[in-house]
């Protein structure tokens, strides 16, 4: 559109004047403002049709590149040499240049030394400020970001240390504990925390995940191979947070609310994620609060599960999963009785393998993989593993049911698992994975799968043999008399005494343990004996011989229980309080934390 042409319906127009146009207005009036126009300049006019000639609308002059850079050369020469280059590529980059009718027009950014107020090194200054702060941020990046716990937080350090001495100075009897390697511990602690990962390895919901995809599958595989499983008949989930949070994604996955499930009593030895309610009838975990729970029981003579009954109750309740393992059994579990009551009452068979799976991979209890459909398990147990969880699923085509013709199967008929499983984890019921934890649990498979692994496992179950037979040759009584794995159950009642006020004994005599539910206690408040569990004090060197001594400590510990109650009660409060000044507790303590530093501890040096 040229705006040198006024339009004929239009009293207005708007006009651009060059140098020569400037020139001509000059000699034509000298008090025109357009006589003060620079040569190389434009100007513009507006003019409209009645013009008043004794008054003549003065054209308005536009500051070009070639005036503003005159300004800025008077500029320039104020400041030191050393500016000049740096001002100059800064100049470059505020300007923005066009051209208008063959004429070259930049529109500037002003800067400060145009400005009346401005010094000569206010430029030089404020690039300095620029300078210092940004050195000053990334200072204090590194003053958060890269100082020691010890340095960060004294307070959380000291707690810390203190609990490392209480490791490495106690014995460590808990079933459902074990002190993990170097290794595992330098992965926990590493920047894989900081990467958020939802979903499954190559298909996140976040960018830059390729090397926690790799080793996430790693994982995988090696939990695959620990297990002796083929990739084609088995999958695995390595994402759970506990073995409760595994067992609630398989619920999650394959039922709907209000559908059963089946699994052990808790006093009987199982574990609350299987079902459990409380004698007054209070649900107490998630599984009985959205889905409906039977338990089953072992036998009040013999301890043992009671598989008969078992099988009548599940035929009248036909849940949609029947559940095998769990936390406080210290026989083998028959996996092949369990298969046929599953398909008689048409179940889907998961076994919770948390407290045995170490030995299950060393192949020193019988394996559930063989029978089951899906298994469960946690990983810092007699694994040595991180916390966490883990799910093991059958997928690829179903067996030929028992009884029916080879002829009739098509291999249409497939699990289904997969798919429900994995959604259940995530994102029906967690966020994003713990990618140190899974990196550290990567770590501990590989461990797993090593014959020094299997003779550690060997160890395990040889030490629990041990202990128990010396504390039987005591008259001690242990629910169904003896073990087959790296645990067994004392039961005191005998003794006079509960499980709650021993475990505090023993606490305070810097040994750690677990009371327990017996099986006809009357509830959880009053549990009537202790779990006690060999792979921690394996893991640190024990041998048969310690854990004699150890059964030494435990029967000093009933003899100081016995006689503090008998002065002051059972009540819990009054028997604390007699504790309190027991001078045979600190001798106790003395003695056992004289033996436990003999031995080494993993994972860090003392």
């Amino acid at each position: 559109m040229d705006f040198t042409q006024s339009q004929q319906s239009n009293s207005l127009s708007l006009g651009f004047l060059s140098h020569s146009s400037a020139v001509t207005a000059s000699n034509g009036s000298k008090n025109d403002r357009s006589s003060k126009i620079v040569d190389d300049s434009i100007a513009f006019q507006i003019e409209s049709r009645i013009q008043d000639l004794a008054n003549p609308v003065p054209s308005i002059p536009l500051q070009l590149m070639d005036q503003q850079t005159e300004n800025h050369h008077n500029c320039k020469e104020e400041n030191s040499n050393e500016d000049k280059e740096s001002k100059k590529d800064e100049e470059e980059k505020e300007v923005e240049e066009f051209r208008f009718w063959g004429h070259s027009m930049c529109f500037k950014r002003k800067r400060d030394c145009d400005s009346v107020s401005s010094t000569p090194s206010s430029s030089a200054k404020s690039r300095r400020a620029s300078s210092n702060e940004l050195e000053l941020r990334r200072n204090a990046v590194r003053a958060w970001g890269n100082q020691s716990l010890r340095v960060a937080d004294s307070d959380v350090f000291e707690i810390m240390e203190k609990e490392k001495m209480r490791q490495y100075k106690g014995i460590e009897l808990i079933a459902s504990e074990n002190f993990v390697c170097k290794a595992v511990m330098e992965a926990l602690g590493s920047h894989l925390t900081n990467k958020y990962s939802e979903g499954m390895p190559r298909s996140r919901y976040y960018g830059g995940n390729q090397y926690i995809d790799e080793i996430e599958i790693l994982c995988c595989e090696r939990a695959l191979a620990a297990f002796g499983l083929d990739s084609e008949s088995w999958g695995v989930n390595v994402q759970p947070y506990s073995c409760t949070s595994a067992n609630f994604a398989v619920y999650t996955g394959l039922l709907l609310p209000g559908d059963r499930i089946m699994g052990l009593d808790t006093p009987s030895g199982g574990n609350t994620s299987h079902g459990c309610y409380l004698p007054n009838g209070r649900k107490v975990s998630g599984a009985s609060i959205f889905f409906e729970s039977l338990s089953y029981k072992v036998n009040p003579q013999t301890g043992y599960i009671d598989y008969d009954k078992l099988e009548e109750k599940a035929v009248d309740f036909r849940p949609k999963i029947l559940i095998c393992g769990g936390s406080s059994y210290p026989r083998e579990w028959d996996y092949a009785r369990f298969r046929q009551i599953a398909d008689k009452c048409g179940a889907v068979l998961l076994c919770d393998m948390a407290q045995i799976s170490g030995l299950i991979a060393a192949k020193e209890c019988i394996s559930p993989f063989e029978y089951c459909d899906i298994v469960t398990s946690t990983t810092h147990k007699s694994l040595r593993g991180p916390r966490g969880g883990i799910i093991f699923y059958r997928k690829g085509p179903k067996p030929r049911k028992r009884g029916m013709p080879s002829n009739q199967v098509d291999g249409s008929d497939r699990y289904d698992f997969e798919e429900k499983i994995n959604f259940a984890v995530f994102p029906a019921l967690q966020g994003g994975p713990h990618n140190n934890h899974i990196a550290a649990l990567a770590i501990a498979l590989k461990q797993v799968a090593t014959p020094e692994y299997k003779a550690y496992m060997q160890q395990v179950k040889k030490n629990a043999q041990a202990l128990a037979s010396a504390l039987l040759r005591r008259n001690c009584r242990l629910v169904t008399g003896g073990t087959d794995n790296h645990l067994l159950l004392w039961d005191l009642r005998n003794l006079g005494l509960t499980g709650k006020n021993f475990e505090k004994v023993c606490e305070l005599g810097h040994i750690t343990l677990n009371k327990v539910t017996i099986f006809d206690d009357n509830g959880n408040l009053t549990p009537g004996g202790v779990r006690i569990g060999t792979p921690a004090m394996t893991s640190r060197g024990c041998l048969e011989a310690d854990f004699e001594t150890m059964a030494d400590f435990l029967l000093r510990a009933v003899q100081i229980a016995s006689s503090v109650q008998r002065e002051h009660g059972k009540v819990p409060k009054p028997f604390l309080k007699g504790l309190e000044s027991s001078k045979e507790i600190v001798e106790l303590r003395t003695r056992v934390e004289s033996f436990a530093s003999q031995f080494a501890m993993p994972g860090f040096d003392m």
